[in-house]
């Protein structure tokens, strides 16, 4: 039988490494196939926890953040939309950061239900936000997410109309600070190693074949 692997990836919507790592990792999972079984969770973190409601003007954001220029700015973006289109993800034009907390409340929500709904809903999140620009903030945004990953969208409603899901959700985020996670992507095999950042496939598909070839941690 196939190795059980987990992997925890730590990481936020609002992040465009996160996106990339995400289509490496798939892509090195396919590459590795029947050789280990995966078992892929996805756990949050916020770049930007105070964020505003209406957000925040992006290149004036990540100017002001990272202390660069904007030539450096508009070179970092089209090495990162190059990076997506390698992978098959489409990096569009994107005007405003957003908050994400309700967009992991409801990732936490679809990980009640299986790995395969979280996914799914985590890849409309991407898209939504990268691809269209989007405001992950918005409810509207949020539900129509839900729907293309064909979730319950009635159900996805009552959740961004309450706190549900809200302490789970802050209690991992602080249990991953805690453990010196500060910046995303950040990868997490069988609870015990760790790769950051938008890897190449090659990269991941080393690490899953090495762990696949070591017996299960006891």
């Amino acid at each position: 039988m196939p190795r059980p692997i987990r992997i925890d990836f730590v990481s936020d919507i609002a992040c465009p490494w996160c996106a990339i790592g995400l289509a490496s990792l798939e892509q090195a999972i396919a590459r590795v196939g029947d050789a280990a079984k995966i078992e892929l969770h996805f756990q949050p973190f916020e770049l930007n926890p105070q964020m505003a409601p209406e957000g925040e003007d992006a290149a004036e954001h990540l100017m002001r953040k990272y202390g660069m220029p904007r030539e450096q700015l508009d070179k970092n973006r089209e090495n990162i939309r190059a990076r997506g289109a390698q992978l098959g993800f489409t990096f569009g034009s994107r005007e405003r950061v957003h908050n994400t907390f309700d967009a992991h409340r409801l990732l936490h929500w679809a990980g009640t239900l299986g790995a395969t709904q979280q996914l799914a809903l985590k890849h409309a999140l991407l898209a939504a936000y990268h691809t269209r620009g989007e405001d992950v903030s918005s409810r509207a945004t949020l539900l129509a997410a839900v729907e293309a990953a064909g979730l319950d969208a009635q159900r996805a409603a009552k959740v961004l109309d309450s706190d549900e899901y809200a302490e789970a959700v802050r209690e991992r985020e602080k249990y991953y600070l805690d453990r010196g996670i500060h910046g995303v992507p950040a990868i997490i095999f069988d609870e015990r190693s760790l790769i950051s950042g938008g890897q190449p496939v090659e990269v991941f598909e080393q690490a899953l074949r090495q762990i696949a070839a070591t017996p299960v941690p006891a």
